[in-house]
């Protein structure tokens, strides 16, 4: 029978039910009837909580039930008699609403047969449809409710109310479990069906529990501490009190103990059989250890981040990962990651021995684990796994033959998963060669951080390293950092020039104009050069000259055509093509940059025109290459201008600070009038405005203009050679806004959008007057922060600033929740080979993905011109 093949199954439908009485008893392997654990010599007590039948975790001790030893018996459950019934809590909500649908007389659902009969047919048709029948069954509670006289005994229906934890009243008087087992005991067959159950498997009844069934030893594992205690599991514990009580119940019982004394005891009874399923009921103090910490019980343990879904089946700790910090190393490409000698020898990648790797192979063990690349373990053909020490690495060499595995060390150039959390888009985690390095941390191409939204002060890292052949082709293939520099959401790059890199473009594609042929050299010995063109310029003693567009076109691959214009061009209105005045419009002909300043526009991420265009029209090998020399020539190219910014940066002449100073009071002088106006009534509301609201927004817009025109000035003071506006204008880092509350005028200090209202009554701070309505009195600062803040100002810009400090966490916190949400309920949806969007059932939810079937990463009809273009082709006319 053994050597027949297995015959290929599929599951017909999965059954939910209740466990019945006498199903407990019968998977149950024995009556649990002590709460004592082990006896005096450390063995298991019979019919205690750790009997042998239910499962063993000692080592050398059998399973009385299966035969088997620890590890690999899976455990039997028991179960407990209980005394009286109890309440399952995970129920309170169907035991209330069915209590309120049945007849406490009859037992009989409150329906006429009729009705009955549309309902029962309802819930087959929704069963056969595959849907779930709650709201039909809910229809059936909400009529049956309505009846008030039962229409087959004729007995009147009273109120039932429900009280927290499980307390069921009826007419003043509390049902006792045993009462509600009664009367659903008594509900017909036929009845149980319209209420959604199925007979055979779910009875109303077994709502309420008479038998408890026990969960095996291997769910519950005891530890043994350092001093020789036995340390028990929470489950155990709270097993061991509702024994306890069960047998205390027994005997009051018996004993013919007052009635007041058997209630207070199922009371308890009811408590640790609610808090052994759920120790967070609402309403139920939580059962704690001697400590004070509470219990973890069923319902802890699978719910929660913590949880068994959560914490153990989504998402779970894994092997072959290492984590540390990451911190910056420009000269590595996007497609490598720096790894620490350290990780490098602890993580292991298992290669087959054969013909041709056998000599290798017998190196690395050769070498041990200590000298890297060694070898960390042998598997041998019959699936032992040996460790390579220093004692036994030569014999083991010795010994490797055709078949075996060697676990050897991570070398440059294997492949590995890298990412950062919250791990929020596909770009999150990309697969890196490996380039192994000195010191401990990740080192990772500054390029490659907007994808993961690294930065490095302090972010830490996770590495996973790939087990087989399958897994490490298929991250190259489609995880490369190569294959994701345009992003799937806009189309554009997400891996460009940052910060420097975009500076130093800036600067040598503007300023640059006298470049020997030994600084062009240099600037280029990163890139595969052959050779310079012919000079833009020779000096007055003869010597050759370049400039930095003919240095940036080296880099450029030959064949490229492109025209833009640049971000410093968007305040020049009269730009074009030939006679911009800040040098900013683009033009590359056939690869050679002629005109234009390289900016955010140009080779940012998010924003890179040239990168898209190479990515597109070249290939991803060649966008990678593009991006690592255009970092590599940026960042040479910064240190032969130098950039240096410092807080003489915002220094600005005494009469532009004049100036600044008579401009915002000026605009204190228009408030006052506008205050003055609207205490006289003579201020007009704004439509659909009061007039509170109109002398609000007024009061905004004039502060809002001062700050903007102070900032102008500064601007104009600074000009394109201050360090701070380059970057700024060359869209590395900044905004004119930053400099302008550097230099000029912080501004107006808001929260929700409004001025600061709230602080004394009638007033912000004491030393206003009562319903100043004045710039200063609502948060509006004068002072910039190169001049320093006055305490009210200080104390006003403290409450905004913690605005967006609290407004950062909540989005936070909800954004990722949304996330989860969403992510749950589209994991199973999945592209086609057809371009069809499909659920696991093949239930097609969208013909053609996204309703356009366009890859955005291939396409570039997301952008205007493309627009344009397109509307002309099909309508023959211009978009204006």
């Amino acid at each position: 029978m053994k050597d027949l093949p297995s015959i290929p199954k599929r599951v017909g439908a999965i059954k939910f039910g209740l466990l019945s009485p006498r199903e407990v008893r019968k998977m149950s392997v024995t009556s649990i009837i002590t709460a004592d654990t082990y006896d005096d010599d450390g063995y298991p007590i019979d019919m205690g909580l750790m009997d042998l039948r239910l499962g063993v975790i000692d080592p050398g001790l059998k399973c009385k039930t299966c035969g088997s030893r620890a590890g690999e018996c899976p455990g039997h459950f028991g179960h407990i008699e209980l005394v009286a019934p109890v309440i399952h809590v995970g129920f309170n909500k169907t035991i209330r609403k069915s209590l309120r649908s049945i007849c406490h007389n009859c037992s009989r659902l409150l329906l006429e047969a009729g009705k009955k009969d549309e309902f029962l047919a309802q819930l087959d048709n929704s069963r056969e449809m595959g849907h779930l029948p709650d709201d039909i069954v809910n229809e059936v509670f909400k009529e049956a409710r309505k009846t008030k006289v039962c229409p087959y005994c004729s007995a009147e229906q009273k109120e039932i109310k429900f009280e927290k934890p499980s307390d069921y009243i009826e007419d003043g008087h509390k049902l006792t479990p045993t009462e509600i087992r009664d009367r659903f005991e008594n509900i017909p067959d036929e009845d149980v069906k319209v209420l959604g159950m199925d007979p055979s498997s779910a009875r109303p009844e077994w709502m309420v529990l008479t038998v408890l069934p026990v969960p095996p030893v291997t769910v519950r594992p005891s530890i043994t501490l350092e001093s020789g205690q036995r340390s028990e599991d929470d489950l155990t514990h709270k097993l061991v009190d509702i024994i306890r009580i069960n047998q205390r119940f027994q005997e009051n019982r018996d004993a013919g103990a007052p009635q007041l004394i058997i209630e207070d005891l199922w009371e308890l009874l009811q408590y640790h059989v609610t808090t052994f399923f759920d120790n967070e009921v609402s309403g139920v103090p939580p059962a704690r250890h001697r400590s004070g910490r509470p219990l973890k019980t069923l319902t802890q343990r699978l719910k929660g981040k913590e949880g068994r879904f959560r914490g153990s089946l989504s998402g779970k700790r894994v092997n072959f990962s290492a984590r540390t910090v990451v911190s910056p190393e420009p000269n590595l490409s996007i497609n490598e990651v720096g790894v620490p000698f350290e990780v490098a020898r602890q993580m292991t990648i298992p290669e087959r021995v054969t013909t041709r790797n056998i000599e290798l192979l017998r190196m690395y063990v050769s070498r041990g684990n200590e000298v890297h690349p060694g070898a960390n373990y042998v598997i041998r053909d019959d699936g032992r796994r040996i460790r390579v020490s220093e004692i036994n690495k030569e014999e083991l060499a010795e010994k490797v033959e055709v078949g075996w595995t060697v676990e050897r060390q991570l070398m440059d150039g294997d492949i590995v998963l890298f990412n950062r959390q919250p791990s929020l888009h596909k770009m999150s985690i990309m697969a890196h060669r490996v380039k192994v390095l000195p010191f401990k941390t990740f080192r990772l191409n500054p390029a490659v951080c907007p994808p993961y939204n690294a930065d490095f002060d302090g972010d830490e890292m996770n590495m996973h390293v790939l087990q087989t052949e399958e897994s490490r082709a298929e991250a190259s293939i489609l995880m490369q950092v190569q294959e994701n520099i345009l992003s799937p959401r806009f189309g554009g790059p997400i891996i460009g020039g940052i910060h420097d890199h975009i500076s130093g473009l800036f600067l040598l594609t503007r300023n640059e104009n006298a470049i020997t042929k030994t600084a062009a050299l240099e600037l280029l010995r990163k890139s595969d050069i052959r050779d310079l063109p012919d000079p833009a310029s020779y000096s007055e003693s003869g010597e050759p000259l370049w400039n930095g567009k003919q240095i940036f076109s080296q880099i450029l691959p030959k064949g490229l055509y492109l025209e833009f214009p640049a971000q410093a061009c968007f305040k020049c209105e009269t730009c074009k093509k030939k006679d911009c005045e800040y040098d900013a419009y683009v033009v590359i002909e056939d690869g050679e940059m002629l005109q234009g300043t390289i900016d955010e526009q140009a080779i940012g991420a998010f924003k890179g025109k040239v990168l898209d265009k190479v990515m597109k029209e070249y290939g991803s090998e060649a966008g990678a290459k593009f991006v690592d020399d255009f970092t590599r020539l940026a960042i040479r190219g910064v240190m032969k201008t130098g950039l240096s910014f410092g807080i003489s940066d915002e220094d600005i002449p005494h009469t532009a600070k004049v100036q600044i100073s008579n401009l915002l009071n000026e605009a204190e002088e228009r408030v006052a009038k506008l205050i003055e106006a609207y205490e006289a009534k003579e201020l007009e509301p704004l439509p659909g405005r009061t007039l509170e609201e109109t002398i609000e927004m007024k009061i905004m817009q004039e502060l809002g203009k001062a700050r903007d025109q102070t900032g102008n000035i500064a601007g104009q003071q600074l000009g394109l050679e201050n360090s701070a506006v380059l970057m700024a204008k060359s869209g590395a880092r900044g905004s004119m806004l930053n400099l302008t509350q550097m230099a000029a005028c912080v501004g107006q200090q808001a929260v929700r959008g409004e001025r600061i209202r709230r602080g004394y009554s009638g007033r912000t701070l004491p030393h206003f007057d009562k319903g100043d309505l004045g710039a200063d009195a609502h948060g509006f600062v004068k002072a910039s922060y190169k001049s320093g803040l006055n305490p009210t100002e200080y104390f006003f810009h403290a409450i905004g600033g913690r605005e967006g400090l609290v407004d950062t966490a909540v989005r936070t916190s909800q954004s990722g929740y949304l996330q989860r949400r969403l992510v749950n309920a589209l994991q199973d949806l999945e592209v086609q080979y057809d371009g069809s969007v499909r659920e696991t059932r093949g239930v097609v939810v969208q013909f053609k993905y996204g309703e356009d079937g366009i890859d955005s990463t291939k396409s570039d009809y997301s952008k205007p011109e493309a627009v344009h273009h397109l509307v002309k082709m099909v309508t023959g006319r211009e978009v204006v």
